[in-house]
């Protein structure tokens, strides 16, 4: 909102729009998990978006425009390009003679007014639409976008059905494929041999989707273009072969790697796409609450020690530590890593690739880090005893070490690294914190919408402390979710954040390492202690909007958190 909640109550207050007994109660009961005064106003159905609109233009001095409620001719809408469009909120409506109207969620943003008359050679007029309106409208443009992709996609097919030899425009099948899935921020291909037909599957936020089917006759080719392009042998059916290739897309150079496997049909390729996209999250944006950062921020300010994150397969651990890493990377300090595979370039860094081939092992490439004078190692998971050992001394002999363990919670990390042979009085003077986490898909905020869950219905998933906890008012709570549209690819998610949960090891917990105490008792001592369970931390996301009750549900019921 344009206005902080302070300044919006004085202006209601001024214009009498809100009865002021309603608006000190509502205005008491903002901040923190309850969001800001504007989007209690509208969720308590006090004013609608558009009244509210209409307030705050006035008091910016510019028009209020209903976005919904135009016809905007293409050609007008694709002045301002996408990525303007989602990351700063405007958009191109009207363009009559030299002037070009444009709505805007910050009408105070001179800059971006600025460059837009400049690129259309136009004098612009600033009116004021609502971030839900203007995302409404971006979405339902964006279905034309993805008709378009599909049709080229269509074409593409059909050509190659009707062609033959080595005319068929493979290439530029594979090149439309992994462009539509950079775009949709997609982090694997699947291109899988089916009894009739060669089928797509992109996983968007770790889910896979069917995205599209072609020729089996297409299937063998698309197989060998993608073996050219990653330097694996074409004439090998039977072995599974791992590559890696680089593919030009519209903002980078896209690293993708490869992995095909022989499977009842043919062969099925994978494809990780490893975008510097990823690279761009921070801690904070991908969740994690503020008392959680402090803890980690007091680790890695120490110059030895561990920083731990642990969770399965897919749940964003890597992420996690390449957040601290990009934090902690000056060039004052020598970062070495060793990791399985080197899946994101660090500027700076010293990356080093697991290869068993040459005897190149966790163990082995971590005893030659340490003659390298490290101050910072990454070891990409502790997989071993021999591992686990060497790298525990090296946080005790004055190197800051982070690395990654699959376990279900951040308390079981201590009697694992117990079973892997490390003396539990080592754990206790190393280990510095443990960062254990899921993924939870967030919600759509194209098709957001509102939903009520009955306690009934909660009971059948939840605690009765969970609920009575998060929420403990009344016979049913309102929640949100994503309507589904083209935007989220109908499924009411984009994007992903983090559940997380911070044990940092204090003097307390250190004794009970040191005890040899089970993973049940630290964790409660660790509750003791203000630690956040992952439960609680995702229906905290749940309580703020961010996510839905039927993706903590998804989560918990495959995990145990």
């Amino acid at each position: 909102m344009i206005l902080p909640d302070d300044q919006l109550k004085a202006i209601l207050e001024k214009t009498g729009s809100v009865p002021h007994e309603l608006l000190e109660t509502i205005s008491a009961s903002v901040g923190g998990e309850q969001g800001t005064l504007s989007k209690q106003l509208i969720a308590k159905h006090v004013l609608t978006e558009e009244q509210l609109g209409k307030i705050l233009a006035e008091t910016v001095g510019v028009p209020f425009v209903s976005l919904s409620k135009l016809t905007i001719a293409p050609d007008v809408f694709g002045l301002v390009p996408p990525r303007l469009m989602l990351k700063n909120k405007i958009v191109a409506y009207e363009r009559a003679g030299g002037v070009l109207k444009v709505a805007m969620s910050d009408p105070r943003n001179k800059s971006m007014v600025d460059m837009i008359a400049k690129k259309s050679g136009l004098k612009v007029e600033i009116s004021y639409a609502t971030e839900a309106d203007i995302a409404s409208l971006v979405n339902l443009n964006k279905k034309a976008l993805q008709i378009t992709i599909d049709e080229l996609l269509k074409n593409e097919i059909a050509k190659a059905a009707s062609t033959s030899g080595d005319s068929l425009p493979i290439a530029k099948i594979i090149d439309t494929l992994i462009n539509t899935a950079y775009e949709d921020r997609v982090s694997d291909v699947h291109i899988e041999p089916t009894e009739s037909e060669s089928l797509i599957r992109f996983r968007i936020d770790g889910v896979l989707q069917d995205v599209l089917l072609m020729p089996k006759a297409i299937h063998d080719r698309l197989i060998t273009r993608i073996k050219v392009l990653s330097n694996l042998r074409t004439d090998e059916h039977m072995s599974a072969q791992d590559g890696k290739m680089r593919i030009a897309v519209p903002e980078e150079q896209l690293d993708i790697r490869v992995s095909i496997l022989p499977v009842t049909g043919g062969e099925k390729v994978v494809l990780r796409l490893l975008s510097s996209k990823s690279r761009e999250y921070s801690l904070v944006s991908l969740g994690m609450a503020p008392e959680d950062l402090v803890k980690i921020e007091r680790a890695y300010s120490q110059t030895y020690g561990m920083i731990l994150s642990t969770g399965p397969t897919g749940s964003g651990k890597t992420t996690s530590i390449y957040a601290i890493l990009k934090v902690l990377n000056t060039r004052e300090k020598n970062i070495t890593t060793i990791e399985d595979p080197v899946e994101y370039w660090i500027k700076g860094a010293n990356q080093v690739q697991v290869n068993v081939k040459t005897n190149l092992t966790f163990a082995d490439g971590l005893r030659s880090i340490l003659r390298q004078d490290p101050n910072i190692i990454f070891v990409g998971e502790i997989r071993d005893n021999e591992t686990a050992g060497i790298a525990v001394n090296a946080a005790l002999t004055g190197h800051l070490v982070l690395s990654t363990l699959h376990t279900n919670d951040a308390a079981t990390a201590i009697p694992r690294l117990s079973d892997m042979g490390v003396e539990p009085f080592l754990v206790a003077s190393t280990v510095r914190v443990i960062i254990a986490q899921r993924l939870l898909r967030k919600i759509c905020d194209g098709c957001k919408t509102s939903r009520e869950f009955t306690m009934e219905e909660l009971l059948k998933h939840f605690s009765k402390e969970i609920i009575a906890k998060f929420f403990p008012d009344g016979d049913s709570i309102t929640t949100y979710h994503g309507a589904g549209c083209k935007l989220c690819h109908n499924t009411g998610y984009k994007g992903r954040l983090g559940a997380f949960e911070v044990l940092e090891v204090s003097s307390e917990i250190r004794k009970l390492i040191a005890a040899k105490s089970d993973a049940e008792i630290i964790n409660n001592q660790a509750i003791k202690e203000g630690m956040r369970s992952m439960l609680e931390d995702a229906m905290v996301k749940v309580q703020k909007g961010q996510t839905t009750i039927e993706e903590v549900i998804r989560v918990t019921k495959t995990e145990t958190i």
